[in-house]
């Protein structure tokens, strides 16, 4: 017994010295196996409607439908459309939120004239949808939206089309969580004169607080892109422009800081802990992350290793490239929600 009980600890010691080392190395994790093969352009939109940039993907409470936030084909960066012109799903009839079987047919949507830049989209235990409309004009946007899995509006947080950073507001919004007794995170900011910022909400949206400052230290954030959180409660935020996950308690004490998963535009924590961290820039759009392939990393929320790599099939870009958002079914296959590409990707083990 003794000589069992001793070798488990070893164990376990090593696991921890793997996921430390992992933790404060700065290589980058491009040399590993990828048990996977893709299916291209998953997901049926009716006929006349063509995937825009899509960066928001969620699994349903029953563990394989999938829900995704689409910006009603629009395919323009922001920055490159004229404010006298339509952009995103302004004016639009179409419906951005979208919910699929596995094989990719549209069970159904809903949204329509609601929001603007849909950019983020998070599943409650209750099977409530709720997703973030990032960008601001005409009245919409810079909001956090709560839907019935029918999309009845339940709550919205952020005053629509009104950037700012008080406690009711948001400027440019990126992602959304909920922690089990309801509590509400918001990832706030997307780089610019934008927050930086992770605010906190009760579960009927009376503000609690607010943490970060744009910087490079523990605990400052830069582009705060995507968050997650793992079993024991722990927020995990993709701190994009600094290359890196911080990891922070729910009252914004940070815990730990990671860079092994590469440039962090979207997070999944599935309920065993295996997280999945999509890097849709680097070598592309980010010219401070050198060395670095895009692609989904794949590993363990529990102690940082990373087990796995899904490649960019695309080797060389100067825009946008891979997954940007990304969720794990309860099968382990995996979403990836596209920008550049325009497309939903579905990824199965081989």
């Amino acid at each position: 017994m003794a000589a069992r009980i001793g070798m488990a600890l070893a164990g376990l010691a090593a696991s921890l010295v793997v996921g430390a080392a992992f933790a404060q190395s700065n290589a980058p994790t491009n040399s590993l196996p990828n048990p996977y093969r893709s299916i291209e352009n998953w997901g049926v939109l009716p006929d006349g409607r063509t995937w825009g940039s899509t960066s928001a993907v969620a699994i349903d409470i029953d563990g394989s439908s999938v829900w995704v936030a689409e910006r009603c084909g629009e395919s323009r960066p922001p920055s490159r459309v004229d404010p006298s012109q339509p952009f995103g799903c302004d004016g639009s009839r179409l419906d951005p939120v979208l919910k699929f079987d596995p094989s990719g047919k549209l069970l159904k949507s809903f949204g329509a004239g609601l929001m603007l830049f849909p950019h983020g989209i998070h599943i409650d235990r209750d099977g409530n949808v709720w997703v973030v409309d990032g960008l601001g004009r005409n009245g919409k946007g810079h909001q956090v939206w709560k839907f019935s899995p029918d999309g009845k509006v339940l709550l919205t947080l952020g005053k629509a089309g009104t950037p700012g950073s008080r406690n009711d507001e948001f400027n440019a919004p990126s992602a959304v969580v909920t922690a089990p007794n309801g509590d509400i995170f918001v990832a706030d900011g997307h780089g610019g004169n934008t927050n930086a910022r992770i605010v906190k909400f009760a579960r009927d949206g009376t503000f609690i607080k607010t943490w970060g400052k744009k910087g490079t230290g523990p605990g400052d954030l830069d582009i705060p892109h995507t968050i997650a959180m793992d079993s024991q409660g722990r927020l995990f935020v993709g701190d994009r422009q600094n290359n890196r996950i911080q990891i922070f308690d729910q009252d914004g004490k940070f815990i730990d800081m990671w860079r092994q998963f590469s440039r962090p535009s979207g997070v999944y924590i599935d309920a065993r802990d295996n997280i999945y961290v999509t890097d849709s820039e680097s070598e592309s759009v980010s010219k401070n992350h050198d060395g670095w392939k895009r692609g989904i990393r794949i590993g363990s929320a529990k102690d940082g290793s990373v087990t796995a790599f899904i490649p960019d099939p695309v080797d060389k870009s100067d825009t946008t490239s891979a997954a940007e958002g990304v969720a794990a079914d309860a099968a382990g296959n995996i979403y990836g929600a596209e920008v550049g590409p325009k497309r939903m990707m579905k990824y199965v083990r081989k």
